[in-house]
């Protein structure tokens, strides 16, 4: 059973088969690449704001300006980065809407991108407006957008040829945490993503061949849980320990803000991976 747009709609194969011929999709085709550059630099746009956003909201990055005030810079650039890639994906979907519609990475992307738009909106920038407090509001968008954010994985863990571009997500939150941890828990943290690196390396070239997925596929599921075992870990040390500032944000803040920067790698994961399925 796959996951795709086509096993959830069938009825609308038809309507589907023929975007590529009828306007927009026939007079962007022609100008596939220059769409997709624009689609990839609205995604940087949008990450990079976003990035700075909810790394205020962790207790790293532009520490000595308030939330609120790292809100009010990036929010047009924010806004700016999110309409590029609504308007620019839709036109490239109109383009190449056969190969979407039969691909499970495009529903792990439009999932990842509905979690990505709650939590930024729900509950990010609402909480940088408030200087890390979360509100009602943002506590019911926090639970509606984690769900949907889940599902996303769900679907990009489960696909087939789609899978292995969840080694991104884990990269950019190996990253992300290496990034924000300080002192002796940065030091634990990095020898212990070191010997995690020489363990897998071991195994797909000292203790199994390359081309044993036999074994190396159930050995590189194992690995995966103990990588998020690690980084878990180390982002609970780091949020427990930097604890509340008179500007900051709270644990389950912090926690929402590492998934708010997770959920736009997902997407963009997933996008890169629809080439591949």
């Amino acid at each position: 059973m796959t996951i795709a747009p086509q096993d959830f709609f069938p009825q609308i194969a038809g309507w589907v088969a023929q975007l590529d011929d009828t306007f927009p999709g026939a007079w962007v085709k022609p100008y596939f690449a220059q769409w997709e550059v624009l689609h990839l630099l609205s995604l940087a746009l949008l990450g990079g704001a976003s990035l700075l956003l909810n790394l205020r909201l962790i207790g790293a990055g532009l520490t000595d300006e308030p939330p609120s005030e790292v809100r009010r810079g990036v929010l047009p650039w924010l806004n700016l980065g999110v309409v590029g890639i609504l308007a620019t994906g839709l036109l490239i979907g109109t383009s190449n809407p056969e190969r979407l519609y039969t691909s499970e990475a495009f529903t792990a992307k439009m999932l990842g991108l509905a979690a990505a738009i709650i939590l930024t909106y729900g509950v990010s920038l609402p909480a940088a407006k408030a200087d890390g407090r979360l509100g009602r509001g943002a506590a019911l968008a926090a639970a509606l957008g984690m769900a949907v954010f889940g599902l996303s994985i769900g679907v990009f863990a489960v696909a087939k040829l789609v899978n292995p571009g969840l080694w991104h997500v884990i990269i950019a939150g190996a990253l992300l945490v290496l990034f924000v941890t300080r002192g002796l828990t940065r030091i634990i943290y990095l020898a212990g993503l070191v010997a995690l690196m020489v363990t897998q390396a071991a195994l797909h070239h000292v203790i199994y061949k390359p081309d044993d997925y036999a074994h190396l596929d159930p050995a590189n599921k194992i690995m995966i849980l103990v990588y998020l075992a690690l980084i878990l870990a180390a982002a609970g040390v780091q949020i427990v320990s930097s604890g509340r500032g008179p500007q900051g944000a709270g644990p389950a803040t912090k926690a929402l803000a590492y998934a708010s920067i997770l959920v736009w790698v997902t997407t963009a994961a997933a996008g890169r991976w629809i080439a591949f399925a």
